[in-house]
């Protein structure tokens, strides 16, 4: 033990660091405090019902993450490149499907409301669930056009090319889109939904009918995703030219065909995640999903590059970290704890959670 220490000492200090956080957690939750020199050191107080919300809330934040970065995941397993145009196909699939739910309540409402979204919808999944459900597909949809427009204009042209010229066109692909976004719906801050209703689940668990939403039907789109892959003739092609490409054309796949269903199945998760956060959220700004990218990167990153499993989990894995660090942290540095967790984790396994298994 002590030579392990020698020859890796930043992995010992992490651990440690690590004890020490489990011990003042527990510490907390028993209302014990630790003082060293008459200085509190560790403990305080913190319910059981905290901690239970503060987990649920991060799941409920790394479901949406999870969906978003399987979407990416699988760009990047079976496309071979980085889309950093997915931040904006989550903003213009959640512009769409809110534009969508608003065209269906509003009615009479003039045509420039509708598109700019100028007024505060009101929305609810309760009050107004016709409206909600069809935005939900027409975000789905709408991300899916999307991404098969881009694709034929853009990526198909560039299939051969290397994953850096790829790269840098979806950069381009991602401020054209943002600053259209910008001047279809402009740059302010919109709000899309009112006040929803708290629901008491197994008579502990409370919390709005939004949340509850997205928990939901993001844990009913990542079950329909596992059953994709391992159980259909798609899922089997898709996990086969993520593995070997060449070896699949030869094989007499699709290819073609199976990346634009990859480009369908993807840019539809991606498109619900943007919905659902909005959902969640409240309100919704042209460049929202630009500034979930970095987390979503990450979410694919620490699940493995490639591991569409390790995508999800990787979603939940930050979600989580996101919100138990505000235990001990302001809410402004709690990206910093979702950072520092996933260096730790590529320190120790370089390549992610998942071993950087393409679909598994």
């Amino acid at each position: 033990m002590l030579g392990f220490g020698r020859q890796r000492p930043w992995l010992t200090l992490v651990v440690a660091f690590c004890v020490l956080l489990v011990v003042d957690l527990v510490l907390k939750l028993l209302g014990t405090e630790l003082f060293v020199f008459g200085t509190k050191a560790l403990g305080g107080s913190l319910a059981p019902a905290a901690l239970t919300a503060f987990v649920l809330d991060g799941v409920i934040v790394g479901m949406a993450v999870g969906l978003a970065a399987v979407g990416l995941s699988m760009t990047y397993s079976i496309l071979n490149f980085a889309n950093f145009a997915h931040g904006d196909y989550i903003t213009g699939g959640a512009f769409v499907g809110w534009t969508a739910a608003y065209l269906v309540v509003s009615g009479g409402a003039d045509l420039t409301t509708r598109f700019l979204l100028s007024s505060n919808l009101g929305l609810t999944v309760l009050g107004t669930p016709i409206a909600t459900v069809v935005g939900l597909i027409a975000a789905a949809a709408g991300t899916i056009v999307l991404t098969l427009v881009l694709d034929r204009l853009v990526y198909r042209p560039m299939r051969d090319a290397d994953g850096i010229s790829l790269l840098i066109a979806s950069i381009g692909v991602a401020l054209v889109l943002r600053y259209l976004i910008a001047f279809v719906w402009q740059t302010g801050k919109h709000g899309v939904t009112a006040g929803p209703t708290k629901i008491t689940a197994l008579g502990i668990i409370t919390r709005t009918s939004h949340e509850w939403t997205l928990l939901v039907v993001g844990g009913v789109l990542m079950v329909g995703v596992h059953v994709l892959l391992q159980f259909t003739k798609l899922g089997t092609a898709m996990r086969a030219m993520a593995d070997n490409k060449d070896l699949a054309r030869v094989s007499g796949i699709p290819v073609e065909r199976v990346t634009r269903m990859t480009w369908i199945v993807g840019g539809g998760l991606t498109g619900v995640a943007g919905y659902l956060l909005v959902l969640e959220g409240g309100t919704i700004v042209f460049n929202f999903g630009w500034t979930l990218l970095l987390l979503i990167f990450s979410a694919v990153i620490l699940g493995g590059i490639g591991s569409i499993y390790g995508a999800m989990a990787g979603g939940l894995c930050i979600g989580i970290v996101d919100k138990l660090a505000l235990i001990w942290l302001p809410s402004d540095l709690t990206r910093a704890a979702v950072f520092a967790v996933l260096i730790v984790v590529l320190l120790v396994r370089p390549e992610g959670l998942f071993g950087g298994v393409k679909t598994a």
